[in-house]
């Protein structure tokens, strides 16, 4: 069920989209993180990042002890999370 499409509103993006916020560019790259506070071990979030943000996306994560790996878009087929 699509609401947003019901409602006149846009459809759901075809194209995954960087996670940087105000950021609409493709996606190249997923960043693999987990906040061990919250998460279990195995868990991993993921965030999209376009070329032009995932160096500043990783750092953020990597800053913060939460980062654990960043992999091509393609070698995963359907990420579990993208916020």
């Amino acid at each position: 069920m699509n609401l947003l499409g019901q409602l006149g509103g846009a459809a759901a993006a075809e194209t995954p989209i960087c996670s940087r916020k105000g950021c609409r560019g493709d996606a190249q790259w997923q960043l693999l993180w987990n906040n061990p506070k919250i998460h279990t071990p195995g868990r991993r979030k993921i965030w999209l990042a376009c070329d032009g943000h995932r160096e500043w996306l990783q750092d953020y994560l990597v800053q913060r002890s939460l980062w654990k790996e960043t992999l091509p878009l393609e070698e995963s087929a359907t990420p579990e999370s993208s916020a």
